[in-house]
């Protein structure tokens, strides 16, 4: 299983063309597991998305490739992990960080960009725990906020 220990991520750069062909592959995806990871989360625990909850789904989901405005890579044996930080345009300071997994097509060994399938592994969410105990969330992150390897 690859993890924040067995793969080394490159240093934030702009997204390369690779990269933005595999966020585009991957768009449709991304706009409807937001709105649904919004609503799923509204329902039990609001503060994830509480710095856009004035969005409408449509706004909170209006990004494009353009927006996409750095990303990590790193590599495994299971492929290609891509993570992005994706500025939400309706937002003043939103962003959301997404992680994208790049795997060899079936029948292929995915050593040219044609023989690769992009898919959408995950859109960070975070939980703290503070010294106090209570908890904090959240989905949407801030332009200074480092992107980092996640899970969830």
């Amino acid at each position: 299983m690859a993890t924040a220990d067995t793969v080394e991520l490159s240093e934030p750069h702009a997204p390369k063309e690779a990269s933005v062909n595999a966020f585009n592959y991957i768009l449709p995806s991304l706009k409807s597991e937001l709105v649904k990871l919004r609503r799923d989360h509204d329902k039990h625990e609001p503060e994830y998305f509480r710095a856009v909850s004035s969005l409408s789904d449509h706004d909170l989901a209006s990004f494009s490739a353009d927006d996409l405005e750095s990303v990590r890579v790193g590599s495994s044996a299971y492929g290609l992990h891509l993570f992005g930080k994706v500025k939400i345009p309706a937002a003043k300071d939103g962003y959301i960080h997404v992680r994208i997994h790049i795997a060899a097509e079936d029948g292929t060994d995915g050593s040219s960009e044609d023989e690769r399938v992009a898919k959408l592994h995950s859109i960070h969410t975070e939980e703290v725990v503070k010294p106090d105990g209570d908890h904090v969330y959240r989905a949407i992150f801030g332009k200074g906020d480092t992107l980092e390897w996640f899970d969830t």
